[in-house]
């Protein structure tokens, strides 16, 4: 281990910040692309990873029956033949970073879960995407790039995924790391089919990498993957989720494992990896753009987890469910370019705390984002920075009940997806999606566009629901659209009478629970994330032991008396029962011919079937039902938020009295303790004024 003592937070940046730029060792790159001869392929005898001859000069590969090797004098990146798998990464001295107690094909990989279409598995079969073909691209002194493909045919039909795969490496002169993109490609003659999850592994050396980091105040040492093994775990409520009982570094005791604990939104992955102390080197994937990834911004992915293991996932049905399974139909062609993502190596002089590898890791991560587009991927299929457009303008948000006058949309989400309805990027798989924030101003710019038709969606922080641009938007190479002043009109019947929590698209902002003791991850204590603790869905019963929770609007604070998810209770022997909510609310003077509107939006649901009633509980028909939605299962991977869901409920005034009314918020969902939903807001709206209708 790096020690038994553990650093607080404050002294790691601080200790970052005294001496970064003096003592880590890192290489600043920007090269073109160049494009080379390829190799000459020789058959000499099977060498096993190890070091390269010493010499002066840029990069270089060897080619041998089983291994592939990229050299550059700063690492070297050995690679199966043809099977296109990183069976080692040398550097700084050390033979091989990847755990070689893995099997050569298990320590760096791309891998697919996937079924036939008509499969009735819930679970997909893995393929590690080996590939049968090898070719050097490009080999000059300044780049060397490397393909390992495999070409479907009927031949292989349900053994491996029906796609054509082209993994490429690339190494650069002077530079600490190598990338890894791939093409995956889909004929329209070939067998329908799913995909649930794509992704590139990494998995380390555990003797060595015990400091994992993924954000600045999301980094700890992490117990070690003996510490899971049955002897050592209680496996609690899933497998992933295990509680230390025996772990081989004693302070690990009593602590909760679960890699769902470590997930990140989208957005949020750009830099992620682990530290070793001896000696001082970090190993980080950078990825500055999620272009490629599926769901939109927010969507929430693994990131590292125990092992040690690094992963960047680029399709994932994780807090979404079957909304973002790939789901290919019968003749649907398709093409897609996944990355590159980057592998960065840092090291540093001994003596200094090695988690300021951290901090340079993130100003690499600017670096690479400067350069993004990269220039320099060989592949026909990589779009080309001069062969992209950009997108611009300015989002304006009218709501006449706030403000007779058009607002600026302030740190809104606009971006570009295929098109398709309103909010349909959040379940969208197969394109590219390209996203900005805007400034005070509302203005928005968006770059590095692929070429192709996209619409133009957005949302904003403080109101309810989603914005869909009315005109369809052609990238062409090097355009510069100005779409002008686009103005937003979110859902909105008539006055705010109540409302409950913050329109941010997540729960975050109500009552999260302290964990059970016996139930922690210390990264977590007194965290800002603190919902991604372990067993947060039992405290309900306890908090709320007799009756569910009742909301007084007016009295009760929902950042101390809504409880941040809508669970089942446990009456025994592992079943459940449906919870009913109540808000409370007086009306003094109201239209009884008029109606009212219940602004609905949650932040996530799973297998939940939301019931509404008014002023009686017991009536046999609800007034709204959700029906059952989501499959995020969220609550149990200690998320904040899934797929956003927005209803707008009529309230009759005949359903409503003067005094106290009470509305019923039934989840009726019993089976499990993870069925549930998450509210993101609750707005009770006044039947419509008569304002004017004129646009800003």
């Amino acid at each position: 281990m790096m020690g038994s003592v553990r650093a607080p937070l404050f002294l790691i940046f601080f200790s970052a910040f005294l001496f970064h730029g003096h003592c880590v060792r890192r290489t600043e790159i920007d090269v073109p692309r160049h494009v080379g001869q390829a190799g000459d392929g020789d058959d000499d005898e099977a060498i096993a990873p190890g070091p390269s001859p010493t010499r002066s000069g840029g990069v270089q590969v060897q080619v041998r029956d089983k291994y592939v090797v990229m050299d550059n004098g700063i690492l070297q990146v050995n690679l199966s033949n043809p099977g296109g798998s990183v069976t080692g990464i040398q550097y700084n001295g050390i033979d091989n970073l990847l755990d070689e107690l893995n099997d050569e094909s298990n320590r760096g990989y791309w891998d697919v879960v996937w079924s036939a279409r008509n499969s009735n598995k819930t679970k997909g079969k893995l393929d590690r995407l080996d590939g049968t073909n090898f070719e050097v691209i490009v080999e000059n002194d300044e780049q060397v790039e490397l393909s390992f493909t495999r070409t479907w045919n009927l031949s292989l039909e349900g053994k491996v995924v029906p796609l054509n795969i082209d993994k490429r490496y690339v190494m650069l002169r002077g530079s600490s790391g190598f990338y890894t993109y791939a093409v995956y490609e889909h004929l329209a003659e070939w067998p329908t089919f799913n995909i649930y999850n794509t992704r590139t592994v990494l998995k380390l050396r555990k003797d060595k990498f015990h400091y994992m980091a993924i954000a600045d105040n999301r980094q700890r040492y992490m117990p070690l993957p003996d510490d899971r093994l049955p002897d050592r775990a209680q496996v609690l409520a899933y497998p992933e989720a295990v509680r230390l009982i025996n772990p081989v570094e004693p302070e690990f005791t009593g602590e909760v494992d679960d890699k769902y604990q470590y997930s990140c939104e989208s957005k949020d992955i750009q830099v992620h990896g682990w530290i070793s102390k001896d000696p001082p080197i970090g190993v980080w994937q950078i990825t500055p753009s999620f272009e490629f990834r599926s769901g939109g911004p927010v969507k929430q992915f693994l990131t590292s987890h125990v092992g040690p293991t690094s992963l960047n996932v680029f399709v994932s049905a994780h807090y979404s469910g079957v909304d973002l399974t790939m789901k290919f139909g019968p003749n649907e062609p398709w093409k897609k370019v996944y990355g590159p993502v980057f592998v960065y190596l840092n090291s540093m002089l001994d003596g200094v705390d090695p988690r300021s590898l951290w901090m340079d890791a993130k100003e690499q991560l600017i670096v690479a984002a400067e350069s993004w587009p990269y220039k320099f991927p060989a592949s026909e299929d990589y779009v080309q920075p001069s062969q992209r457009g950009n997108v611009a303008g300015r989002l304006l948000v009218l709501d006449r009940y706030i403000s007779e006058e058009c607002l600026g949309a302030n740190g809104a989400y606009v971006g570009l997806a295929p098109p398709g309805d309103v909010g349909s990027w959040q379940r969208e798989t197969k394109g590219y999606q390209f996203w900005a924030r805007t400034d005070e101003e509302g203005n928005f710019s968006i770059s590095g566009i692929i070429p192709g038709q996209y619409n133009l969606y957005a949302w904003v922080p403080g109101f309810i629901g989603d914005y869909k641009y009315t005109k369809n938007i052609t990238i062409s190479a090097a355009c510069h659209i100005d779409v002008g002043e686009l103005v937003y009109e979110p859902p909105r019947s008539g006055p705010t009478l109540w409302e409950i929590g913050i329109p941010d698209r997540t729960a975050s902002e109500f009552y999260v629970p302290d964990p059970d003791l016996q139930y922690v991850n210390p990264l977590y204590i007194n965290h800002p994330d603190r919902y991604r603790q372990y067993g947060l869905w039992e405290r309900y019963a306890e908090l709320y032991p007799h009756e569910d929770l009742i909301y007084s609007v007016g009295t009760s604070d929902f950042r101390k008396d809504w409880f941040f998810a809508q669970v089942t209770r446990e009456i025994g022997n592992n079943t459940y029962n449906g919870t009913t909510w109540q808000i409370k609310f007086t009306i003094y003077s109201f239209n009884h011919t008029g109606t009212y509107k219940l602004q609905l939006a949650l932040a996530t649901a799973h297998i939940s079937e939301l019931q509404v009633r008014v002023n009686d509980a017991n009536a046999s028909s609800p007034l709204f039902s959700s029906d059952v939605i989501g499959r995020d299962n969220t609550i149990a991977r200690h998320g904040i938020h899934g797929l956003y869901w927005l209803f707008s409920v009529d309230v009759p005034g005949t359903k409503l009295i003067k005094g106290e009314n009470t509305i019923f918020l039934t989840q009726i969902g019993s089976l499990t303790p993870f069925q549930g939903i998450m509210y993101d807001y609750i707005r009770l709206e006044g039947p419509p004024s008569s304002n004017s209708t004129d646009r800003c």
